[in-house]
């Protein structure tokens, strides 16, 4: 039986629930580009199926930030996903910040914990981006709301040049090292 991955292209590409800006590029447009190429990467292969929250550029979900995750959450559940995988892009006041870190619910997750290790070991790899390591994160309705394993992956930061310049114009090595991570999680690397 295939392995179910959900993809969750965060935030919503326009109205409420839109993501970051940063250099002049959209959180949004980023995390559904990268979504579909890592969609493409799953579905290749066949111990995997794959689905994506936001299969068009101009799909939105929900009619309020609160609903836009709770659409992408239940859309997971109900579909029996074996593990939630939630795109991002990070940002901060300080455009020296950069790198990509993994959130998951808790430490004590192993699943979710191995698996955004060996996402971070592989994107990291591939792109140069710093490894932040894994954050802890309770609080975020993606990660305490899924019934399945749940990494919610800040790719690098859209409001620092360099990270901005790399996921836009080589969104494929993001793509491929989060594909790699999964399956090397799974022992099929």
């Amino acid at each position: 039986m295939a392995i179910k991955i959900y993809i969750d292209q965060g935030h919503n590409p326009r109205s409420y629930n839109t993501g970051a800006e940063g250099n002049g590029y959209f959180e949004q447009d980023i995390t559904y580009r990268i979504g579909i190429l890592l969609s493409g990467y799953f579905s290749q292969n066949t111990s995997f199926e794959v689905r994506l929250s936001r299969p068009t550029a101009d799909t939105i979900l929900g009619t309020s930030n609160s609903t836009s995750l709770s659409e992408r959450v239940r859309d997971a559940n109900r579909w029996g996903a074996d593990l939630f995988l939630s795109l991002h892009t990070n940002a901060s006041v300080s455009s020296a910040a950069n790198g990509m870190e993994c959130l998951v619910y808790d430490y004590s997750a192993a699943v979710a914990n191995a698996v955004a290790e060996d996402i971070l070991e592989q994107t990291t790899l591939i792109t140069g981006v710093r490894n932040r390591g894994i954050v802890e994160r309770p609080g975020l309705y993606v990660l305490r709301r899924t019934e399945m394993p749940a990494v919610v992956v800040e790719m690098g930061f859209i409001t620092n040049a360099s990270d901005a310049e790399l996921m836009v114009n080589s969104p494929n090595l993001f793509a491929l090292g989060i594909y790699r991570g999964v399956l090397q999680y799974y022992g099929l690397l």
